[in-house]
């Protein structure tokens, strides 16, 4: 994206799951826009080798959290604004996926799916809101999936997590839409991540594919026949956070190279 390189100068973004992939990346893109950026995640020595990736300094925080803790979410969030400010920019990206054939998925499975991905990014927002509709800004980016948007087979739990992340960013933007806050989604398609090396194992272990061969199972589902990079879904998070973009809101924009049109 051809952006001026301060755009979000004296911005504080915090994202997320941003010890690695779609986190890590979005993270860059928005340093690189001149936020100070703070790292979220429960795994704290991921998180401190992504900021010293980032070239550390001050402008980068890092924020050991597990987002499906209220009380956690809540001190988190405290101590990140203490270390740079308000947060004017939340990236709700840390999730995971888990497959399992409906009638083998337990109640385990399908509460873990839901606080991960659903309550989690509720309970950051929630954190974060009252302050931006205090200060009439703010952008709030939901890193959903292709599997908000559409059903996916043997992950109805995973599904119905982003489902309803997506449900929430509509609801939410028409709630704040007349005080200065955005609520988005990004959707994306199968991604070169430690989430989808995951799932290419996943299939080799339960179907006896090669790596090769499930790669190529997985990649038919994008019409460009190659799986989507995590600078890409950051393009578009960075995009939708960048202060020409204030009339978007409530949209679940898929970045699938058009599986979802």
């Amino acid at each position: 994206m051809s952006m001026n390189h301060a755009i979000l100068s004296e911005r504080h973004a915090v994202v997320t799951g941003g010890g690695s992939g779609i986190g890590a990346a979005t993270a860059a893109a928005l340093l690189h826009a001149g936020a100070r950026v703070t790292l979220m995640g429960r795994d704290a020595a991921r998180l401190d080798a992504q900021r010293a990736a980032l070239g550390g300094g001050e402008q980068v925080a890092c924020v050991c959290v597990d987002i499906t803790d209220e009380d956690a979410v809540n001190a988190a969030f405290a101590r990140a604004e203490q270390t740079l400010g308000a947060v004017d920019i939340l990236v709700n990206n840390a999730g995971q996926a888990q497959a399992a054939p409906f009638t083998q998925t337990d109640l385990a499975l399908w509460k873990r799916m839901l606080d991960v991905n659903l309550t989690g990014a509720f309970l950051c927002t929630r954190a974060v809101l009252p302050s931006m509709l205090a200060r009439k800004a703010g952008r709030i980016v939901n890193v959903a999936s292709t599997a908000g948007q559409v059903g996916y087979p043997y992950v109805a739990a995973y599904c119905a997590s982003k489902h309803g992340v997506i449900g929430m960013t509509r609801a939410l933007a028409l709630e704040v839409a007349a005080q200065g806050v955005t609520v988005n989604a990004v959707c994306p398609g199968y991604t070169e991540t430690e989430l989808l090396q995951a799932s290419l194992e996943q299939i080799t272990r339960k179907t006896s594919r090669s790596e090769a061969e499930a790669r190529s199972l997985l990649v038919r589902h994008n019409p460009q026949q190659r799986f989507v990079t995590p600078e890409e879904v950051a393009n578009a998070v960075l995009w939708l956070c960048a202060p020409g973009s204030s009339a978007i809101t409530g949209q679940s924009i898929s970045v699938s190279g058009g599986e979802v049109t």
